[in-house]
């Protein structure tokens, strides 16, 4: 659990506000180095959600999605965009979102709002999203407010709307990481968390063709 790691909440939060602060804007930054394996990441997010969009009467609509913790837009611009009428893109650092506009194109037209937030205080609109993508930034969240953060999207889903977790996975327990003040959880929390937001797991898989030395990546569908 997070409260055995994280000894203090608000500097928790704040060191993770001032650690972003000072990262570049762009590609590389937003992946801590690994700007190189951004394609290999975003197809395989292709085809996952891909699966949600085109099967069967529940299927996914494709008219908003939901970009958490969306940095410079990288998701936005080459996942969401692609495949939703609109997107909304939150993040807690407004250089980021500042950045977003130019970095998305002609294309950011189609971004209605740049909300410059920190998930723990974010609300979606109830009923708005088909999809709320959630990547590499349930770390820098503690479990309750993961787990109120997932309540939360699950009201502001559409009718066979899905949030989607795509993160690091631990070996074993919770594990922080005093750099960028986060945490990474094994696959066992991150499931406890899911259910206890009163979420049903649809799908889970593993990231595959990513450097051996960096954590094991896990996607999850849930509604």
């Amino acid at each position: 659990m997070t409260s055995d790691v994280v000894e203090n909440e608000f500097e928790f939060y704040s060191k993770a506000e001032k650690y972003w602060k000072d990262v570049p804007a762009t590609v590389d930054g937003m992946l801590g180095g690994y700007g190189h394996i951004s394609s290999i990441d975003i197809n395989s997010s292709r085809k996952f959600l891909q699966k949600f969009l085109r099967e069967g009467p529940n299927r996914t609509g494709t008219t908003c999605a939901l970009d958490c913790g969306a940095g410079i837009g990288r998701i936005t611009k080459r996942l969401l965009l692609p495949l939703f009428k609109t997107v909304d893109m939150v993040d807690v650092t407004e250089d980021f979102l500042t950045k977003a506009r130019s970095y998305l194109g002609e294309e950011g037209r189609r971004v209605r709002n740049y909300f410059c937030c920190g998930l723990q205080d974010f609300s979606p609109e109830p009923n708005s999203y088909d999809v709320i993508w959630i990547q590499w930034v349930i770390g820098h969240l503690t479990d309750n407010h993961l787990s109120d953060f997932l309540k939360r999207c699950r009201a502001g889903l559409r009718p066979n709307g899905i949030v989607v977790i795509k993160d690091n996975m631990a070996q074993e327990g919770v594990i922080m990481d005093d750099v960028d003040s986060s945490v990474c959880r094994d696959l066992d929390v991150v499931r406890k968390i899911i259910r206890r937001a009163g979420l049903h797991l649809l799908a889970e898989e593993r990231q595959e063709n990513f450097p051996d030395e960096i954590y094991h990546v896990y996607t999850f569908a849930m509604r």
